[in-house]
């Protein structure tokens, strides 16, 4: 722990005034000392001076210069880094709701194990982030606004329905201008508050079409998201072996994990990769706490208080039960 870990470190100038104090006592003791051998009747001495209790007599004193410093630290203003709920901060979730999220190979298919994640998600987050919830499949729609009412986006959780065709950038610039929008509204003299995409999908984008770099490609709006400083963090979800029944004819819907992953890179985002329920719990619960809490040097003079204050204490009570005086 160095200087730097202290609010006020000028207080420690105090820890002069103790050393003083130590200085003094041990000054005094030898003074007492050498008056008490000018007794030469030896015999005189016993019977007059009271029994010295040793080393013991001095507890009181060395107690009570502990909580000195104890005190004078915790006054100093120590500081920790502390996680801490944020106060500010915007999220949208973004879900894939494409056919291809019917898919079994995620039990008891990969939608159903969303929800119950995606609930747990939203549930968990701490008071002060505002969460809002957008899917796509086709096209993308924005079902909650940023709000802290968390019972509304659990609730259009559990109503989600699946619709052909994928179309992520849609999704993407859909997340943005929610986020701009809601920005506009609460941003006050420290500007707007953080925020950030978490998108979910399994698939790879079908529209506008299959290039990701097209103007309103997921490449694209990855690229626009950088520029804003709003990173995507992405949840590739599902496996290489996922099929679904479509009209009668079993077609594979293998995860895209490079697409996902090229997403997160361009807009400064994290990749995450969840082959089941678990993992994708696991996944978010994660982002839960890289979210909803934030690490700050926080105050941590309170444990040197309270040893202070109790060293004193029995600096007193020693000194009343070993000399019955006040050190």
């Amino acid at each position: 722990m160095s200087l730097r870990n202290f609010a006020h470190p000028w207080w420690f100038l105090l820890l002069i005034a103790v050393a003083a104090l130590v200085v003094g006592y041990i000054v005094l003791q030898r003074a007492l000392r050498k008056r008490t051998l000018r007794f030469t009747n030896l015999e005189l001495l016993e019977k007059v001076a009271p029994a010295r209790q040793g080393w013991i007599r001095h507890v009181p004193a060395i107690v009570l210069i502990i909580g000195l410093m104890l005190l004078t630290t915790a006054m100093a203003g120590p500081t920790a880094q502390q996680k801490v709920p944020r106060n500010r901060a915007t999220v949208m979730l973004v879900i894939d709701v494409s056919l291809s999220m019917e898919a079994t190979d995620v039990a008891p298919t990969r939608l159903k194990a969303a929800q119950v994640a995606a609930k747990s998600f939203a549930e968990g987050l701490t008071p002060g982030v505002n969460l809002g919830l957008i899917t796509f499949a086709g096209t993308a729609t924005v079902l909650v606004a940023p709000t802290t009412d968390r019972a509304g986006v659990a609730k259009s959780i559990d109503n989600l329905k699946l619709a052909q065709s994928t179309a992520t950038g849609e999704a993407i610039f859909a997340a943005l201008q929610a986020i701009e929008g809601f920005s506009q509204v609460v941003g006050g003299p420290e500007g707007p508050p953080p925020a950030r995409i978490v998108l979910m999908s399994d698939g790879k984008q079908t529209i506008p079409t299959e290039n990701e770099d097209d103007p309103r490609g997921s490449y694209t709006a990855a690229k626009a998201a950088a520029e804003r400083k709003i990173p995507i963090t992405t949840i590739s979800f599902g496996t290489k072996d996922g099929t679904v029944d479509i009209e009668g004819r079993v077609q594979s819907v293998a995860v895209d994990d490079t697409a996902m992953k090229e997403i997160a890179d361009l807009s400064g985002g994290d990749f995450y990769k969840a082959a089941t329920a678990e993992q994708l719990r696991k996944v978010y619960d994660t982002l839960g706490e890289q979210i909803g809490y934030e690490i700050k040097e926080a105050d941590a003079s309170r444990p040197w208080l309270m040893l202070g204050t109790l060293a004193a204490l029995i600096a007193a009570g020693s000194a009343l039960m070993i000399s019955q005086r006040l050190p």
